[in-house]
Order: structure tokens, then sequence, then C-alpha cells
């Protein structure tokens, strides 16, 4: 016969005729939730709090592994060595995979799970992106013409050519 908690044992003695009820276990044949997806480099609180994050989200673009999966594409992109300059490609399709073609999307994804997250990992998160971006500032090109063509022209990796050509 299950237990009956502590807490339902004493709201029975508050009210008086009042049984107390027994509380509904758990079937250990239920499925369980998925577990946190673990970010590449990142220690596990700070993978725990970016899966609370994404998982709390109601954006679109902003879903479990997402910033590991922008991390990766941010590092992809930047990774050929030389000195020619890099081009952000530009997306043929919005939807949350093709988006990611886009390295700038990827970068718009690791600010905005930097701007919630709670201050420590957002401090560790801050220590593996911000070499990313300095590499990204010294290998693309500014685009003159941003402000006018860019729908987040706010955005310093916005304002970057992309595509070869005269912005994106």
């Amino acid at each position: 016969m299950p237990r009956n908690r502590p807490g339902a044992l004493r709201a029975a003695q508050l009210i008086p005729g009042a049984a107390p009820r027994a509380t509904p276990r758990a079937d250990p044949r239920a499925p369980r939730s998925a577990p946190p997806t673990r970010v590449h480099g990142l220690s596990a609180r700070t993978s725990d709090a970016i899966d609370r994050v994404e998982r709390l989200s109601g954006d679109y673009y902003l879903y479990p592994g997402a910033t590991d999966r922008a991390l990766r594409e941010y590092r992809a992109f930047l990774r050929p060595t030389g000195r020619r300059p890099l081009y952000p490609r530009v997306a043929q399709c919005s939807c949350r995979g093709c988006s990611f073609d886009d390295v700038r999307h990827a970068r718009d994804v690791l600010d905005q799970v930097l701007r919630q997250l709670p201050p420590r990992p957002r401090a560790e998160l801050v220590r593996r992106v911000r070499p990313l971006d300095a590499v990204y500032l010294e290998r693309t090109l500014p685009d003159p013409f941003a402000r006018q063509r860019q729908y987040r022209a706010d955005l310093w990796w916005r304002r970057r050519l992309a595509s070869g050509a005269e912005g994106g």
C-alpha cells in the first residue's frame, strides 16, 4: 500500500472528517522526458541553463539543441584558414533547419540565448563566442549599404557583406 505524504496527513488533521488521500505514483514504464541537450565545450550547469532557456522560449527558431547547432555552424563557417575574406551565405529557406545555412542566423540565436541566460552561464557562453566574433569581424567585409538592405542592421554581424555580392 502506498505511503501517505506528511503534508496530506497534516491537511487531514486540520479538516475534521477528511481522510488522507493516497498520492498517485509514477508509472516506471511511462516514457520519460528527453534528457537536457549537452552543448559541446560547455559545462553541465551551463548546458542545463541553456536547455531551460530553449525549452521555455516561445520563439520558433529557439528549440532544444539550437544553441549547440548555432555554435557548431559558427565555428564551421570560421574554420577555413587563410587570408581570403569570408562571405555569409544567404539562406534560401526560412525553416528551422535551412535558416542555419546563414551564419548570421546562427549568431542571432546565440545572441538571443545570451540575453536570456543567468549571469554565470552567460559569462561562460560569452567566453566561447567572443573569440569567434573576433575572427568573424576580421575575416568578413563591412557592407556600407547594410542600413538600407538589412532588416536587423542594428546588429554588427548583420552589417557584413554576404554571398560575395553587395548585401543579402
